[in-house]
């Protein structure tokens, strides 16, 4: 988990850089599923970091319900 959170974090960090260089994009899907994968910590994180994809509402709802969903897997799977 901490790899995917860290390589999630420079993904988006990438993709702002690019979008501000009017470069190459990550496209929203793999943001999307670099979180759904075990990442959304680390999407999190750059979202409001780097102030990236903070306005879109998608991300914004999406990421952190996804985290939230992936903590309550992680408390039934190993603390029940």
């Amino acid at each position: 988990l901490v790899i995917i959170n860290i390589v999630t974090f420079f993904v988006y960090f990438l993709d702002k850089h690019n979008a501000q260089k009017k470069l190459y994009r990550v496209s929203e899907k793999a943001l999307i599923t670099l979180a759904l994968v075990g990442g959304s910590l680390g999407a999190l994180f750059a979202m409001y970091i780097f102030r990236h994809k903070t306005k879109h509402l998608f991300f914004t709802l999406s990421v952190p319900i996804i985290l939230f969903l992936q903590i309550v897997i992680i408390k039934i799977v190993f603390f029940s």
